[in-house]
């Protein structure tokens, strides 16, 4: 059902003519396989893993979340389109293939996508990994630093709010730093055996009392773009809520292409709607794309 509706407000979005053409977004992440649903708008990838230089995701997780922002559907008649089809993509692949990373090439990665903010008009960032609560002080600082400088060079940057609720105080770095927008799922108690569990989703407020995630979106049983076969496969988390938001800001973008970080964070704010719902979460509400729009 929450596939079903996704797909309804997307559709209203791109009848209106938002399809997030000439955004860039930039994905963080597993990689990317060229699957039909891209076309040629993969416009770079680097890899910070193998160093190989053409696209791959040896997990699947990456293509699934670019799927999701990104993909046109075209291989399934666009059943399966994602939120921002006409979107362009920069991808980092930072994870290897069992979704492990090195702090440094995060870090290095967010430098890159930086420089070349103007060349490929990266407008969004997204980030739908987190570090590990195990990680020391000084990787943690580093990449809230490093999230920090991308947005305020300009990029909106979007990040997930981690799986490990529904404790207070479970949002994942860098999903606790309170500049930029972090996502958590609206849908964390229907997960079925999906391998996670019920409230998964990273709950705030944070150590410094800033309410995280700010906005909720689907994120459990979501169909997009598999690495595999150039399929399509179902998967859950805050991981799938993240591009949810990324492309919505990518339509956004193209409505309103002089939009600064701080202003599509205000619309964001100014525009979700509030649910009643147990657990009591602090959180500004969900996103609409007509009323986003």
């Amino acid at each position: 059902m929450n596939q079903v509706r996704k797909k309804v407000k997307a559709d209203y979005a791109h009848a209106k003519g938002y399809t997030g053409k000439n955004i860039t977004v930039a994905v963080m992440d597993t990689g990317i396989t060229n699957h039909p649903d891209f076309g040629n708008r993969i416009l770079a990838f680097e890899d910070y893993t193998q160093k190989k230089n053409y696209p791959y995701d040896d997990n699947g997780h990456g293509c699934h979340v670019a799927g999701i922002i990104a993909g046109n559907g075209l291989k399934s008649h666009g059943t399966y389109a994602g939120i921002a089809p006409q979107a362009n993509l920069f991808i980092t692949k930072v994870l290897d293939r069992k979704g492990n990373g090195n702090t440094s090439h995060v870090l290095e990665a967010i430098d890159r996508i930086i420089s070349q903010k103007e060349k490929y008009n990266i407008r969004i960032l997204n980030i739908s990994v987190g570090m590990l609560p195990t990680a020391n002080e000084k990787e943690k600082n580093s990449l809230i630093q490093a999230v920090e400088k991308a947005w305020n060079s300009g990029i909106v940057v979007v990040a997930a709010a981690g799986n490990n609720g529904p404790d207070e105080n479970t949002v994942t770095i860098p999903g606790q730093c309170k500049s930029i927008i972090t996502v958590g799922s609206i849908d964390d108690y229907a997960v079925n055996g999906k391998g996670l569990k019920n409230g998964y989703s990273g709950r705030g407020p944070t150590d410094c009392c800033v309410v995280k995630p700010e906005i909720l979106a689907p994120g459990t049983g979501i169909k997009s773009c598999s690495c595999h076969g150039y399929g399509y496969e179902v998967k859950s988390g805050t991981s799938m809520s993240a591009p949810v938001i990324s492309g919505a800001i990518a339509l956004l973008l193209q409505k309103y292409p002089d939009m600064t970080p701080a202003q599509v964070k205000l619309r964001l704010y100014e525009r979700a709607v509030a649910l009643k719902e147990p657990g009591k979460r602090q959180y500004w509400g969900v996103v609409y794309l007509n009323r986003l729009l």
